[in-house]
């Protein structure tokens, strides 16, 4: 049942986004905690509740990141024999993190109202640690069920996809208080409708007051060249991707009539070349002929350089900065990078043993030293995230000034045609709204949007086409959201109010009242 429970929870997550399905997991979950809490002594307990905490955390993550296994496939026989235990091992070890919050919740569990706080404390501790433990991995956080609603997603601005989450938990498991319709768990459940709706109609009034802004004389295009990720590293088809990228790039729009010469700022996905730039002087030389003056280009490209101290490979997942004549203004490097995609744990030990990380990189990726800004010319100045650096919520915005808007290139192609690139997008923009800044958003296959500090999308792609995204830059908010600059102190008071109202309502006049 727990695992069912977990599974149908899943539907909450992009791309269905059925959200109410949580209003149907939860309360499974906390009658499934009920029967732990009858399991006699707390050891007892704790292990009856960790138990149904695995096997729910082991549905939601099996359904909701199935797809991972499709990046296994891309060179099946190297990879291939490797998928069933991704898609199995992966959700296994996450839900651990699941049993954690099933036992943290356990600790202060009761038969009455309270129980529904003890759930939305100890879920929400387990998700943030399962989001900074080792590496981190926040992905499919259950805030982010919440937020596929452009109102409710507001929120985040106050409290974060953790305060989210928080919230989720406590309101998508009030129903449960409903099997037992006496006065404080009616109240209980009715102040969660309430909150529900004040939500809603706050992120209404939010949206309605603040119209996105143009930033004068920003005119952008993202080429989505939707190159499958078999061909994307293809050393020997190097001029002909390079030649389909810009010509691409040139066609006029209904935007730009005027194809590039109407454009300031041009920009590319993550790794868009199958060589190093520098070496292949030819490259510089078609992309000086191809932009105008008046264009700067902006591309995800492997970097080659010295190993920094303590690293030992020569090449970086960055992002670089040419202009009009071909030549380099700026790079920045990807400093979280994807374990057993772009690096291996033990990586001289286990490639002796003949495994390698995905992307077949001998050594792997080099990370960059700390996340910096990126001087575009034409641009305000930007926050360069590679893939999924932007699913780290408060790890997106460099140190010193505050940026004017977030940039993120990727390639999905490893996944398809599956949920996990409109997962991937749905994290990257509820960052916007968390930061109070645009997003700009290149991916290879999709999906590439403009996208507002409120989460609006001024123009993006589908899934899986060939296409340009133009558009104009909006303005940053000028108050930098709640979620950006207290974000940590809020949750530390949610879940300490979490816990402390379990207690209060777990006292017997509460109890009898429900």
């Amino acid at each position: 049942m727990a695992f069912l429970a977990g599974a149908f929870g899943a539907l909450a997550m992009p791309p269905l986004g059925a959200w109410p399905a949580l209003a149907v997991s939860f309360p499974v979950l906390v009658l499934l905690l009920d029967g732990a809490h009858g399991a006699g002594r707390m050891t007892s307990r704790l292990r009856a509740a960790g138990s149904v905490g695995w096997w729910f955390g082991f549905g939601y993550f099996l359904a909701s990141l199935w797809w991972i296994g499709a990046a296994f496939l891309v060179e099946a026989d190297v990879f291939g024999w490797l998928l069933p235990f991704a898609v199995i091992a992966m959700p296994a070890g996450l839900a651990l993190f699941m049993a954690l919050g099933a036992a943290l919740a356990q600790l202060l569990w009761s038969r009455g109202p309270g129980r529904v706080f003890a759930l939305a404390a100890g879920f929400t501790t387990s998700e943030w640690l399962r989001g900074h433990v080792l590496t981190g991995f926040p992905w499919n956080t259950f805030g982010y069920a919440v937020a596929q609603d452009p109102a409710l997603m507001q929120s985040a601005a106050l409290v974060g996809v953790y305060g989210l989450t928080f919230f989720a938990l406590l309101l998508f498991s009030a129903p449960v208080l409903l099997l037992r319709p006496r006065r404080a768990a009616l109240a209980l459940a009715g102040g969660a409708a309430l909150i529900l709706v004040a939500a809603a109609l706050w992120g209404e009034a939010r949206l309605a007051t603040h119209p996105a802004v143009p930033v004068d004389g920003v005119r952008l295009r993202i080429m989505q060249p939707n190159l499958a990720q078999d061909a994307k590293f293809a050393y020997g088809r190097s001029k002909d991707i390079l030649a389909r990228y810009l010509a691409l790039s040139a066609q006029p729009s209904a935007s730009y009539p005027q194809g590039l010469k109407d454009v300031t700022v041009l920009v590319w996905p993550e790794s868009a070349f199958p060589f190093i730039y520098e070496r292949e002087p030819w490259a510089a030389e078609a992309i000086a002929a191809a932009l105008p003056a008046n264009v700067t280009l902006v591309t995800g490209a492997v970097r080659y350089d010295t190993p920094p101290k303590g690293q030992v490979s020569p090449f970086f997942n960055a992002i670089r900065v040419i202009d009009h004549e071909g030549q380099v203004l700026a790079s920045t490097d990807k400093v979280h990078l994807v374990p057993f995609g772009e690096y291996l744990p033990f990586q001289a030990a286990l490639e002796e043993l003949g495994l390698e990380q995905l992307t077949r990189v001998r050594g792997g990726f080099s990370s960059g030293a700390v996340l910096s800004t990126l001087s575009v010319p034409g641009l305000p100045l930007a926050a360069p995230l590679v893939c999924y650096e932007i699913i780290f919520p408060g790890k997106v915005i460099p140190p010193g000034p505050r940026p004017g808007l977030l940039l993120n290139v990727t390639n999905d192609a490893w996944f398809g045609s599956t949920p996990g690139p409109y997962q991937h997008f749905a994290q990257a923009r509820l960052r916007a709204v968390e930061e109070g800044l645009p997003l700009v958003r290149a991916a290879n296959t999709g999906l590439s949007a403009i996208v507002d500090p409120l989460g609006r999308i001024v123009a993006g792609s589908q899934l899986g086409e060939e296409t340009l995204v133009d558009g104009w830059l909006p303005q940053p908010l000028k108050t930098v959201p709640a979620a950006a600059t207290a974000g940590g102190l809020i949750l530390i008071c949610l879940i300490l109010s979490g816990f402390v109202a379990s207690q209060i309502l777990s006292q017997p006049r509460f109890a009898r009242r429900s």
